[in-house]
């Protein structure tokens, strides 16, 4: 019995590592996650993000 429950668990792991196969292959819809991350604004004094359209708290631009 515990042989059976170990073996569907092995193939249920196997049946998700293929479809987590199959949606890599797919090609991306959007931006990748890094791409985000570098086309957003950053203080030019400090390096921090910027959100919003404030002034950065660091108070040097």
């Amino acid at each position: 019995m515990l042989v059976k429950v170990i073996l569907l668990f092995l193939v249920a792991i196997m049946v998700l590592g293929m479809f987590g196969k199959l949606r890599l292959l797919k090609p991306w819809r959007g931006k990748p996650l890094d791409k985000r991350a570098s086309t957003s604004k950053h203080c030019p004094a400090c390096g921090r993000p910027r959100i919003g359209s404030g002034p950065c708290p660091c108070g040097k631009d």
